[in-house]
């Protein structure tokens, strides 16, 4: 079952496409994340899908259903920076938006403890951090128990420690059953949290799909020898070599179609009449990757 499904859904603001033909579906359970830079569209399609913009073309469903009153009221939102009274205490805070939601007046002990602020209830919000703050923002998407979660930049702003508190929130509000979509230009934070990705570019999507197939992100080993020009025309040779990578003088950066052993390359090279004198192995960044895919994905 898709929680959520788009189908061709485009929007534009005068001479600039913010969105272009975007399909993709999000899988009931996943931590789903619409990943891009800025101007790349991601908080356009969540104004679209919680109805605060209309799009010019395309349709979506939620629950496989034709988005309506039901289906929102099983989603929570949190679509931009906490907007709370800074001299009110949580409890407050969330008794005034239960009001305005319409719903959850009587869920705010079950939210403040899932968020971890059941201690800090009757603390002025002017005097919680930034990760408390963005989590009691968090609190308030949770009132009424909605399954989907919609969350635009989660982490945007937060110390390490705020990052690291939200993330585990993520985490345990996943486990627990919820599908949460959430868009993010941070992309060690897609990897850390999300079971699948959509990218977009320009508001174009590249791709979408589980993270470890849509970003691949391969080996590379580091490869020195006496004679490097050797080194290269003998690790090209390999029936899984793929390529090279990187521009080093001294070594020779690879890049193989699966794991190679050390001890297996070092004879493969031998016996051809290369020694080689290191073997490093290190995994390529996210960043790399991603760059790398946007990179080669034109509009």
């Amino acid at each position: 079952m898709s929680i959520l499904s788009l189908q061709q859904i485009s929007k534009r603001y005068g001479r600039i496409q913010a969105l272009q033909a975007v399909s993709f579906d999000v899988p009931k359970g996943s931590v789903f994340g619409i990943l891009g830079p800025n101007g790349s569209g991601k908080t356009t399609l969540l104004g679209i899908v919680t109805d605060v913009l209309k799009a010019d073309s395309g349709s979506f469903t939620f629950f496989d259903q034709a988005p309506g009153a039901h289906a929102r009221r099983q989603v929570g939102t949190l679509l931009e920076t906490p907007n709370f009274y800074h001299y009110l205490s949580a409890v407050d805070n969330l008794a005034i938006t239960a009001s305005v939601k319409g719903h959850g007046a009587d869920d705010m002990e079950r939210v403040l403890k899932i968020v971890g602020l059941w201690e800090r209830r009757d603390s002025k919000f002017k005097t919680y951090s930034l990760g408390m703050k963005q989590r009691l923002a968090i609190g308030a998407a949770l009132l009424g128990d909605p399954t989907v979660l919609l969350l635009d930049e989660p982490t945007n702003g937060l110390d390490p420690v705020g990052i690291a508190e939200v993330r585990n929130l993520i985490r345990d509000l996943a486990k627990s059953g919820k599908t949460i979509i959430m868009a993010s230009h941070l992309l060690d934070e897609v990897e850390k949290v999300c079971t699948h990705v959509a990218i977009l570019r320009k508001g174009n999507l590249l791709l979408s799909g589980a993270v470890n197939e849509v970003i691949q992100r391969e080996d590379v080993y580091e490869f020195g020898a006496a004679d490097v020009d050797a080194l290269r025309k003998v690790l090209a040779q390999h029936p899984d070599f793929v390529g090279f990578a990187g521009n080093v003088s001294d070594s020779v950066q690879a890049i193989f179609r699966n794991e190679i052993s050390p001890a297996v390359i070092n004879q493969f090279c031998a016996e051809k009449g290369v020694w080689l004198s290191h073997l490093q192995s290190r995994r390529k960044s996210l960043e790399t990757a991603f760059l790398e895919l946007t990179h080669n994905e034109r509009n």
